[in-house]
């Protein structure tokens, strides 16, 4: 209930801060639903000419698309843009500010700049997965939605441990250029490519190493009835094991800070 109250708190402030610069409420949504938008269209071209793309048929990948999206929205809403600036903080000292704080500094840095103007972004991605549902024709109960918002949530989780991992490699290195460029590049491939379509090493590094192959794909599968006992089971226990890994490796790269006092 103390971190509760302690959220809201930081919720009220970035309220107060939006109304001196509004544009920021609406410009997150604007760009992001563009970016979800045109991959529409492009997948629209695609299957214009095929009818499937591995497993996944048309009404599959409109529910990727939303998933993917809605898992994209609840990032930027709540903690990308209070963790995006990570190794900034660390490389100029301003992580000096939040370690002498009676608050968890990961806590602070994930819930201090939620962003509701990427809300409206969760409600055009229920539209698309409802859409895709719509194509595909299915028969889904209450509870396999709930059950498939619980794989969204996971994932989301996910991307966030992905996320700190990649950022906390700042605490022992002196450019974090590489790892945002590798957090980029894989994440706009993962948007475009179905996780289904990766063999070989591909699928090692998207499934295993950085798992962003599985994230919508995971989610998606369960909706369309395609995820086995074993994929469900193999991506409860990936992400319980990033999220281990995460909490442990942030407490190893803040006993390696150098802070700007020292």
């Amino acid at each position: 209930m103390k971190n509760l109250r302690f959220i809201f708190v930081l919720l009220k402030m970035k309220f107060s801060r939006m109304m001196v610069f509004r544009f920021d409420f609406f410009g997150g949504f604007f760009v992001d639903s563009s970016l979800f938008i045109l991959q529409l269209l492009m997948f629209e071209a695609i299957y214009s000419n095929t009818d499937s793309i591995g497993s996944f048929q048309r009404g599959d990948m409109i529910i990727f698309i939303g998933t993917f999206s809605l898992i994209n929205a609840i990032n930027m809403t709540i903690f990308f843009f209070g963790t995006y600036d990570i190794p900034r903080k660390i490389r100029d000292g301003e992580l000096d500010y939040y370690i002498t704080k009676p608050v968890n500094p990961l806590f602070r840095m994930t819930f201090e700049n939620i962003n509701p103007g990427s809300f409206p972004l969760i409600i055009v991605s229920g539209f698309i997965i409802f859409y895709g549902i719509l194509v595909l024709d299915l028969n889904v109960s209450v509870a396999g939605i709930v059950i498939y918002m619980i794989w969204v949530l996971m994932m989301t989780l996910l991307w966030y441990d992905i996320s700190i991992i990649l950022r906390t490699v700042s605490f022992f290195t002196i450019s974090s250029t590489v790892t945002e460029q590798l957090e980029e590049n894989f994440l706009s491939l993962n948007m475009k490519l179905l996780g289904v379509a990766y063999k070989g090493i591909f699928r090692v590094l998207f499934y295993f190493v950085l798992p962003y192959g599985i994230m919508a794909t995971f989610p998606t599968q369960y909706l369309t009835g395609t995820l086995s006992w074993m994929g469900m089971i193999y991506g409860a226990v990936l992400i319980c094991g990033f999220t281990l890994f995460m909490l442990w490796f942030w407490k190893a790269g803040l006993r390696n800070y150098k802070s700007a006092s020292s």
